[in-house]
């Protein structure tokens, strides 16, 4: 008999984190003696027995965290159920699913990363990623921006990148608040004031779809191309291997052709970013 192909492994949480007042961040070890390796970018469906499941895109990098780390915003009733959850509960993991992003092929370029809100995830798994092997790459830039400071994901982490001298780091929140020194307006507002180079550069970038609408905009005013420009997409899945439908877009699965799209296929299938 074949490989269950919807079977989840089992889990165990290792550690639970409050980064804001509605995201947690979980670290989880995979119990099964298997090799659990998955790309930045990628998702995993994560099943609360009982409960049901939901994808949810690694925070970690398989290069260079031990634990495997999910950020969860509590949204609906899985994620609701995966909050109330302590460390050394168990949970299912399936996947690794998806393409993630196709750092291999960045080699010596400079990369921009644009996050805003939880759609941080994905590129800080992707940051990560690349750190550990930072000698790969020429300039990095890192956008992120929220609504406020409470919530700023990954927000510690990303204040002690800012005292690297080996990447640039560019942080906003959207209202001016007592004791915030950086920048304070909309994420492609900052974009537009910075002013990244297009020249050999690669631009990704996650987060709410009108955020992505008007960064794109100014990335391609900057010289980007829409090769050069790629964004991780989120849609209702179900199965996560392009069987049941569910994020089925023209001849696309956003589960298993994506969740990561350069912005020319973006442009050349139904895919909309404003309704996705």
């Amino acid at each position: 008999m074949g490989k269950n192909l919807y079977k989840p492994h089992l889990a165990e949480l290792k550690e639970i984190e409050r980064e804001t007042l509605d995201v947690k961040a979980f670290k989880v070890e995979i119990i099964e003696d298997i090799d659990f390796n998955y790309l930045p970018g990628q998702f995993a469906m994560v099943s609360v027995f009982g409960r049901g499941e939901c994808p949810i895109s690694f925070s970690s990098s398989n290069v260079r965290d031990d634990l495997v780390e999910f950020s969860v915003k509590r949204l609906g009733k899985v994620t609701v159920a995966l909050h109330e959850l302590e460390v050394g509960d168990k949970i299912g993991v399936r996947g690794p699913y998806g393409n993630g992003f196709p750092i291999e092929e960045w080699g010596g370029k400079n990369l921009v990363f644009i996050g805003g809100g939880i759609g941080q995830v994905p590129l800080r798994s992707t940051i990560r990623h690349v750190l550990a092997q930072r000698e790969n790459f020429d300039r990095i830039d890192i956008f992120y921006g929220a609504p406020s400071t409470e919530e700023l994901v990954f927000r510690d982490e990303l204040f002690q990148l800012e005292d690297r001298d080996d990447l640039n780091v560019f942080l906003s929140i959207d209202e001016e608040e007592e004791g915030w020194s950086r920048f304070v307006g909309f994420v492609p507002e900052n974009v537009e004031r910075v002013q990244p180079s297009g020249e050999n550069s690669i631009a990704l970038t996650c987060g709410p779809p009108v955020m992505i609408k008007f960064v794109v905009k100014n990335l391609k005013e900057l010289g980007f191309e829409n090769d050069e420009i790629f964004t991780s997409l989120e849609m209702k899945m179900k199965c996560g291997i392009g069987k049941c439908g569910r994020c089925n877009v023209g001849n696309l699965y956003v589960c298993k052709d994506g969740p990561v799209f350069s912005y020319d296929q973006v442009q050349e299938s139904p895919l909309n970013i404003e309704e996705i």
